[in-house]
């Protein structure tokens, strides 16, 4: 069957090389504001899922990949900066403080319309950053696609003190553990 990453995320596509796996990447259209009342965890497996099946007729014989990631600090929810100055305050706000990072996975088989669904969750503490330290930071890397502002593959990795979860690629965007299981289940030979 046809593999199939429903995103345009660069940081996505190099992770799903490293099963080297053919593969293609299709452009989900969806609306990503969370739903009244929706925990952080409850709109990443939502919106990974929409992402799945929003291209799902497309590819009737493919096996198509979801992920989204929701990023949280209490009620306080961060996503892609796309400004220097968002990613700043972004950056200001962490400083200090632990910061849970929700990604979530689904993968649809467009042929059964079989879904798996699941959810990694990785805490994030920051150290005690100054505000000449965030500036260097966001002028370095730039990390204005990244929920949260920090790239922990790059030099965001300075800025932490500390990261706890099942998964080190589920920060980076896409949890390659779970995925692979999920891909077992469906026939898929790895490694």
């Amino acid at each position: 069957m046809k593999i199939v990453l429903a995103s345009t995320s660069a940081y996505r596509r190099e992770l799903l090389q490293r099963f080297g796996l053919p593969f293609e990447t299709a452009r989900p259209d969806i609306d990503e504001s969370p739903l009244p009342d929706e925990s952080p965890a409850a709109t990443a497996e939502r919106l990974a899922e929409q992402k799945a099946r929003a291209v799902a007729a497309h590819y009737p014989d493919a096996l198509i990949i979801g992920s989204d990631q929701v990023a949280h600090l209490g009620a306080t929810r961060f996503g892609k900066p796309g400004t220097v100055e968002r990613a700043v305050a972004q950056l200001k706000t962490m400083s200090g403080r632990s910061v849970i990072f929700h990604t979530a996975l689904a993968l649809l088989n467009t042929r059964s319309g079989r879904i798996q669904v699941d959810a990694v969750p990785t805490e994030v503490r920051f150290r005690n950053l100054s505000d000449e330290e965030i500036v260097r930071y966001v002028d370095k890397e730039r990390p204005l696609d990244c929920a949260g502002s920090a790239k922990s593959e790059g030099l965001g990795i300075t800025l932490l003190e500390a990261l706890s979860g099942d998964d080190p690629n589920a920060l980076v965007g896409l949890p390659l553990i779970a995925l692979a299981r999920m891909l077992r289940n469906e026939g898929i030979a790895l490694p």
